[in-house]
């Protein structure tokens, strides 16, 4: 049988998995059964609009090839439905065409609907509407919401159902989820909140979908809901219910950043450990969290202080690239668990205590064993025998032995190749010098000069009442009228505002008075905005810019947390003298003119061109707004635009958002440690962190499908001041890839579509250093490994072969390691 036919007969079988036959999804207490097939299921996630629609058959493509069954995702409810019963399942959105698209690919779905989400979006993913809703209370027992739920979840059910989606009727759809984490804060909602979940599950149950619910985080869920577990680690986890199979639905890859953090990092051996771990101990379905995190396009990121990007360190990162070692040494871990899939799910289990703290566990049935050895120790390595062979298990692992003999697997021995990513230069033209910058003032003259608004109400609004999520923005204006006779004129005054932790901008009289904003780790406390103002007799106009950076997502009532500016608001004169300001009468604008206006379109900025001032350009001014046209980076990687220099705003390629930037906004060099990051031990979100003193985020992406051919069109709206001079479009691509394992193993080097052009190191016995900065030791094989490896990859795209003495020489010592690292070629158009 030819290749062709190879390919075909295998495409025809993932077709028939899905639209022949209804699959009927069950479960017993340690795999889930699919058409009396018993599984493990191997997961990861995968949010459709944190990509674009152009990037869903790749990453899903990639998800496969890297080992998956299934891929999960959640279901924003804020997207698909922005004003109530207006809906929108388009472009990003298309939540059908992305399980279509993972259909395509064999793969299975998990459907978490929530349509509480949390995910560091905004809002947790309810819609701000339903927070302003009369007589409503959220995630508890109340009416207004639990209709408004129960409507969102029913249209979301109705749609995948007339699709023919669900697992049922033939689909791809195997679980689904309703509510998420409620398990975590459910204590302060008392037995209101009881009710509720009860609730939740009779509503998803009536929905009659076929296949099994699952309530992440939520002990003993009503029937029939199936718990499951969130984590970095769950092999501990045992459900409440011995028969419910024991589930992940989140093994968290890394972590999210907030402006002012530092860059977290999971190690791929920390990672393997704890999925090997996970079915060491009698695991079911395992997901990672995220597969591939993305970016919060718009002003999807929640909060507050989420960042644009959301690479959550996972195995494809934030541009659909893979990110190595990690992606492959997952990969291997994915091929040897999938060979012994019927032991794990059919086998009876036993553990063998080999040392302290090295445990061998047995599965067996009557055909065959397999066999785990997991070292729990942190700092010591293991050396013990079982069943009459030695085996070496460096502290913080598990190996895994399919046939209980031979090791094919250690979580701690990376063979994988690291790949290092590099930001390349716009081969299109000559950035940024050749970027020709025209800029326009953001209007503010008729609310912090006049304070004209839209509502007008005598107390201060709760900045989601007010803009009910249609804008960062939000006016409140107000003015005092000041006596010729006020002591006010004669003495100290400060204007005192109470801020609720995001960024506050303040005007007097039109004239601009200062801004402030809370600090990382402070984002979720109010603040006290203090300036000494001069008030001149008559009528004296206070305007003040609420700007939002993500609503918060997560925690009991979160959805009651402020947001903007909070009573009291005073004037103190001479420190002593207090006047509050709350109930006076108070005007409200939502948004910016520039915004409203749409200076970001294409065709609307077309139409207002001459109102764009090329010459000179402003820089360091808050409140601007800055057009250049550029050339799209030739070929086919990832492009990213590099912000440095500018303060806080919003970015804009072809009137699509890319999001909030902030690359003024430092990392908190007090968060990094010095120590080398050590994969052994537990790990938490700030373990490993690095990039602290640098720029949070300073690379954005701009994905392939907001580009045309010819010219593009780049607008930044400026809030705090910046200079876009030194802008410029860059590819992101593999710059060198490096191996650094033990003897023995069959290993690979891929510069994926690119020739490697050039190996920069190679040596054989104890080399030192890391992937960009290997040393030779005085121990090393005399034989020249770098011509060896020169003969057999040079040119080509990628290069295998086995690690050994043959190979190689013999070292002088007892480590027998490869250490090699290969220029991947530059291509030049």
């Amino acid at each position: 049988m030819n290749i062709f036919n190879l390919l075909f007969t295998a495409f025809i079988f993932s077709f028939i998995l899905f639209h022949s036959n209804a699959l009927n999804v069950t479960h017993d207490s340690r795999s889930i059964i699919i058409d009396g097939n018993h599984r493990i299921i191997l997961s990861g996630s995968i949010h459709y609009p944190r990509s674009t629609a152009q990037m869903w058959p790749d990453l899903i493509r990639k998800a496969k090839e890297g080992g998956l069954d299934a891929v999960e995702t959640y279901v924003f409810w804020n997207a698909h439905e922005p004003a109530r019963r207006l809906y929108d399942f388009s472009g990003n959105l298309d939540l059908i065409r992305f399980l279509k698209t993972i259909q395509d690919q064999g793969l299975y779905a998990i459907l978490r609907i929530g349509p509480y989400t949390c995910a560091e979006w905004n809002y947790g993913g309810f819609p701000v509407w339903l927070h302003n809703m009369p007589g409503v209370s959220l995630r508890t027992k109340n009416d207004v919401f639990m209709n408004e739920m129960k409507n969102f979840t029913t249209l979301i059910v109705d749609m995948v159902k007339k699709e023919k989606l669900f697992a049922s009727q033939g689909g791809n759809i195997i679980l689904a989820q309703v509510e998420n984490e409620y398990g975590n804060v459910m204590e302060p909602y008392g037995d209101e909140g009881k009710s509720y979940i009860n609730w939740c599950a009779q509503m998803a149950d009536s929905l009659d979908i076929g296949v099994p619910w699952i309530m992440c985080q939520q002990a003993a869920p009503p029937k029939p809901m199936l718990e499951t577990c969130n984590g970095w680690y769950c092999d501990e986890y045992k459900p409440k219910d011995p028969n419910t199979p024991k589930l992940w639905t989140e093994n968290w890859t890394g972590w999210f950043k907030s402006w002012g953090g530092a860059d977290p990092f999971r190690t791929a051996e920390d990672l393997a450990y704890s999925v090997a771990r996970f079915f060491q101990k009698g695991g079911t379905l395992q997901n990672y969290y995220m597969y591939h995190g993305g970016t919060n396009f718009g002003r999807t990121s929640g909060g507050p202080y989420i960042t644009t990007t959301y690479d959550y360190n996972a195995p494809l990162d934030e541009y659909g690239n893979l990110n190595q070692p990690k992606w492959g040494h997952l990969k291997q871990l994915h091929d040897v668990l999938h060979s012994i899939e019927y032991i794990l799910t059919n086998g009876n289990v036993k553990n063998e205590k080999l040392s302290n703290l090295v445990m061998a566990t047995i599965y067996q049935t009557k055909e065959k064993s397999s066999c785990f050895l997991s070292n729990t120790n942190t700092k010591i390595d293991a050396n013990v025998n079982f069943g009459g062979i030695n085996y070496f298990v460096p502290a913080w692992s598990i190996s895994i032995l399919p046939d209980c003999r031979e090791e094919a697997y250690n979580t701690a021995k990376v063979s994988s190749q690291t790949s290092l990513m590099v930001k390349k230069l716009n081969k299109a033209e000559d950035e940024p010098s050749s970027l020709k910058w025209m800029w326009r003032p953001e209007l503010i003259e008729s609310t912090s000069v006049q304070g004209r608004g839209d509502v007008s109400v005598n107390k201060i609004v709760d900045q989601k009442d007010m803009a009910n999520d249609a804008s960062d923005y939000l006016w409140y204006m107000t003015s005092i009228d000041v006596a010729k006779d006020d002591p006010m004129l004669n003495g100290t005054v400060t204007l005192c505002v109470n801020d609720t932790g995001h960024v506050l901008h303040a005007f007097f009289n039109g004239e601009y008075i200062g801004s402030q904003w809370s600090k990382y780790g402070n984002n979720n406390v109010t603040y006290v905005f203090e300036r000494n103002i001069k008030p001149s007799p008559g009528k004296n106009l206070i305007s003040l810019l609420s700007v939002t950076v993500g609503l918060k997502n997560y925690g009991p009532m979160f959805d009651l947390v402020g947001a903007g500016i909070t009573s009291p608001i005073e004037l103190v004169l001479n420190k002593n003298d207090v006047k509050d300001l709350s109930s006076n009468k108070w005007t409200y604008k939502v948004g910016l003119n520039g915004i409203s206006n749409k200076f970001f379109d294409t065709d609307c900025a077309s139409k207002s061109s001459s109102k764009w001032v090329s010459d000179p350009i402003s820089v360091d001014r808050n409140f601007t707004w800055y057009k250049t046209t550029f050339k799209a980076p030739l070929g086919n990687k990832p492009v990213v635009v590099d912000l440095l220099g500018l303060g806080k705003g919003m970015a804009w390629v072809n009137g699509h958002s890319l999001g909030r930037y902030w690359p003024s906004y430092i990392a908190d060099k007090q968060l990094c440690k010095t120590e080398t990051c050590d994969y052994r031990g537990r790990y938490s979100d700030s373990k490993c962190v690095s990039k602290c003193g640098e720029p949070t985020q300073r690379w954005y992406h701009v994905p392939r499908s907001f580009l045309k051919d010819g010219e593009n069109t780049l607008v930044l709206f400026e809030e705090f001041g910046g200079n876009p001079s030194g802008i410029q479009f860059q590819t992101v691509e593999i710059g060198s890839v490096c191996i650094n394992t033990h003897e023995g193993k069959e290993v690979e080097l891929s510069c994926q579509d690119r020739p490697i052009s050039k190996i920069k190191f190679a040596s054989f016995g104890s080399p030192q250093g890391v992937c960009g900065s290997f040393d030779k030791s005085e121990s090393d094989s005399e034989v020249d490994a770098l011509s060896i490896l020169e003969k057999e990859c040079l040119g080509k795209e990628s290069c295998s072969f086995k690690i050994t003495e043959d190979k190689f020489g013999r070292p002088s010592c007892e480590v027998k390691k490869l250490a090699v690292e290969a220029v991947c070629e530059d291509f030049t158009f």
